[in-house]
């Protein structure tokens, strides 16, 4: 590996449990574990699968940063109830997507996570924007994803049991204090759970001594992620592309709408707003490809079997351990009707997918 990557707190444990390294968003990742990329994600769908995605970004800010947090995203964080937490991303002022987060109030403070490529860059945002900025130091993060996950994690911390999907919490295991949020990235119910570094190899080797507890690599969290149908940064988002061709447009608060009490006030919101009211010219679709070949990202998108001009490109595409099948995500002109067969250019061959709804697998949170 090249020697300029940065390794994770629990690098050695990953080595120990027999995580094949890759490198990712600049650090040094475990991609998979022996037994494999589809029995990971399996197993992360009937049972529990432990995550480190301690590259990701914290950050804390006070609390009456808020307004100022506000005019950079499109989302209600005043209105953000204590122990609650909301997805959210930073807009330029082209209305494309700088990063996506989730935002967090606490007692004291807001809670934010952030894309490890873009943390660097999120941060000093913020700082050009706000005052307190606080990147968070010597935490671990790491998230238990899966039907079981509940199980194994109120074996530790009991009182957990009693959160709801995007509630967030702040317990304690022996001794350590625990920054809990019941969401993930798989489209499973779990949890996701920053602790400090000196206490973080302890708390992993006691959820995977439990035997519904597997450790997961990148490579499994990329295919869970692609099946419950959500974007990654950098592939389905970017500054280029806007929330509403995105199909992101749940997530702009209701109060930041057009007819909200709090309305725009954000980078790019005239393009935003008037996209949420006359529609964008893209539009991200769900594809599952007919046969076995899947369609990776940077797949050219056709209309028709032979000639015509591009309509898109795929921009997230695997295998569906759940599903059995290819699927994809594709970003299209808008002007192609929801259902027409499309066809991706795969080594100099045009192969049909069908357009179908997300998420490809349904998803399980706990409300």
């Amino acid at each position: 590996m090249a020697e300029d990557l940065n390794r994770l707190p629990l690098h050695a444990l990953h080595a120990e449990l027999g995580g094949k390294f890759v490198p990712f968003a600049g650090y040094e990742m475990a991609v998979q574990y022996a037994d494999g990329v589809m029995a990971e994600h399996l197993w992360c769908r009937e049972k529990a699968g432990l995550f480190d995605v301690s590259h990701m970004g914290q950050v804390l800010l006070p609390p009456d940063q808020a307004q100022a947090l506000e005019a950079l995203v499109p989302v209600d964080v005043l209105d953000l109830e204590v122990g609650r937490q909301r997805y959210g991303f930073f807009t330029n002022d082209d209305g494309g997507i700088m990063d996506d987060l989730m935002i967090a109030r606490r007692d004291g403070d807001l809670f934010l996570v952030v894309n490890a490529a873009c943390k660097a860059a999120d941060i000093a945002h913020l700082r050009a924007h706000l005052g307190g900025v606080q990147p968070v130091e010597g935490r671990a993060l790491l998230a238990l994803q899966g039907p079981l996950a509940e199980a194994a994690l109120t074996r530790m911390v009991p009182d957990a049991a009693a959160m709801r999907f995007m509630d967030v919490a702040v317990m304690v295991w022996q001794g350590a204090e625990l920054w809990l949020s019941r969401s993930g990235y798989t489209g499973e119910d779990g949890f996701e759970i920053s602790l400090p570094v000196e206490n973080a190899e302890a708390f992993a080797r006691a959820l995977l001594e439990m035997q519904e507890v597997a450790p997961i690599g990148l490579g499994a969290r990329d295919s869970l992620r692609l099946e419950a149908g959500l974007p990654l940064y950098g592939q389905d988002l970017s500054p280029e592309i806007s929330p509403i061709e995105a199909r992101l447009g749940w997530a702009v608060s209701k109060a930041r709408r057009a007819d909200g009490t709090r309305a725009g006030g954000f980078p790019g919101a005239p393009r935003i707003l008037a996209e949420m009211a006359g529609g964008a010219l893209r539009k991200r679709v769900g594809l599952r490809p007919e046969g076995r070949a899947p369609m990776r990202a940077g797949v050219p998108l056709f209309a028709d079997a032979e000639g015509g001009p591009g309509i898109g490109v795929v921009t997230s595409g695997g295998f569906g351990p759940s599903v059995g099948g290819p699927i994809a995500m594709g970003l299209i002109d808008s002007v192609v009707p929801d259902g027409a067969m499309i066809y991706g250019e795969v080594r100099g061959k045009r192969l049909p997918a069908a357009q179908v709804a997300m998420p490809f697998y349904k998803k399980t949170y706990k409300r």
